[in-house]
């Protein structure tokens, strides 16, 4: 067991470096204590573009010491990753984790000098030696099975759908036509307002020549109005012609003259 001093030192910087990550620029990278549990840390490490991780997304353990800071913590990579310092296990070989390490250092630091090691691998100091060797003869195939590796490894999952919260819709086909039938969201309860339905596809109906000549047809029931110049209201013709007499023609004697309302008419 740690002295106490040792423990409530580690406790305050642990706190310390929760507080200064909430003020760090940390990008796509996530990093900090695994639950309750702050001596477990987990971090994710986003493969840095242009190098034969990018795409994938690496998670990364952490487990501080009783002594933190002054021993160095222990990182464990636990997706697998094609990389000459990084092992099957997912130990990691690099200089300021081991004889390197200084209580200046933050964990911060560290897991951006571990996404440094994967754009810049060191082969003088290899942990798994036949992709060091791979790497500086047949660069080639290394960096093709390190692009394998990641789409294998470490693809993230795809997000889920993205469903509009304002109304659900289905899609339903005829005679290879696709008509999409949206419903219209559920009405709260107590609410008197009916549903709206959805809107029908509309139909045409095509009229026959018969048909459409009786359509033009003017309505034997369609009278003319015309405006009386006293009381400029309509009267109806029809009826205006009904209530005035007939005209009575009558012919009387001579050659082209007539009668007409009792006035004589000479052609």
């Amino acid at each position: 067991m740690p002295p106490p001093l040792s423990s409530s030192t580690t406790l305050k910087r642990i706190q310390r470096e929760i507080a200064d990550l909430k003020k760090e620029d940390l990008g796509d990278i996530t990093l900090g204590p695994s639950g309750d549990n702050l001596f477990l840390w987990k971090a994710t490490l986003p493969g840095p573009e242009g190098s034969v991780y990018e795409g994938g997304v690496f998670e990364v353990e952490i487990n501080l010491p009783h002594d933190y800071p002054f021993s160095a913590p222990r990182m464990t990579f636990r997706t697998r990753i094609y990389h000459m310092n990084i092992s099957d296990r997912g130990g990691i070989c690099i200089d300021i984790l081991k004889h390197n390490w200084s209580p200046a250092l933050s964990l911060f630091k560290v897991i951006l000098s571990l996404s440094s090691l994967l754009t810049d691998p060191n082969p003088k100091d290899p942990l798994v030696p036949s992709i060091a060797t791979e790497y500086i003869r047949n660069r080639k195939q290394h960096d093709n099975t390190a692009r394998q590796w990641t789409q294998q490894y470490a693809r993230p999952p795809p997000p889920p759908p993205v469903t509009s919260p304002s109304a659900s819709g289905s899609t339903t086909r005829s005679k290879g036509k696709s008509v999409a039938v949206l419903s219209a969201p559920n009405s709260p309860a107590g609410s008197s307002r009916p549903a709206s339905s959805a809107t029908p596809e509309p139909i045409i109906i095509e009229d026959s020549e018969d048909e459409g000549k009786a359509s033009h047809r003017p309505s034997k029931s369609t009278t003319k109005r015309k405006r009386d110049q006293s009381s400029d209201n309509p009267i109806n013709q029809s009826n205006e012609e009904r209530s005035s007499p007939p005209t009575r023609r009558r012919r009387v004697s001579g050659e082209g003259v007539h009668e007409v309302d009792g006035v004589i008419v000479i052609d």
